[in-house]
């Protein structure tokens, strides 16, 4: 099997998008940029990074607290501001994903010699 060489550029990338997301796994990340588990870990740990930044997203974003039970102006107020920060949180995550992608893309076009 031929080793893969990614840029520490890219690698540290990685590294700042698990520690940035809320609730992320290796494994997911890892699939996502498309690269094996064993080599993310190891860039985590060489980065000083040793575990997961979150448990996860406590709010899903439903709707009123309790079941036929309207919600008060303010119980609104305080679970749209909660949406808006997942939100946001959300779109900061796509955005750093989107970059990442494109850095490799650029690499990787660049490393092709047809």
């Amino acid at each position: 099997m031929v080793r893969k060489f990614y840029p520490e550029e890219f690698k540290a990338d990685a590294v700042e998008l698990y520690s940035s997301t809320p609730g992320a796994t290796i494994k997911e990340i890892a699939a996502d940029l498309g690269v094996h588990e064993g080599t993310l870990s190891r860039w985590l740990q060489a980065a000083g990074v040793t575990s997961p930044t979150a448990a996860g997203r406590a709010d899903d974003g439903g709707g009123s607290s309790g079941a036929g039970v309207p919600e008060t102006a303010a119980e609104e107020l305080e679970r749209l501001r909660a949406e808006v920060k997942r939100l946001r949180a959300d779109k900061s995550l796509l955005e750093t994903e989107r970059e990442i992608l494109r850095k490799a893309a650029k690499y990787f076009a660049g490393e092709t010699t047809w």
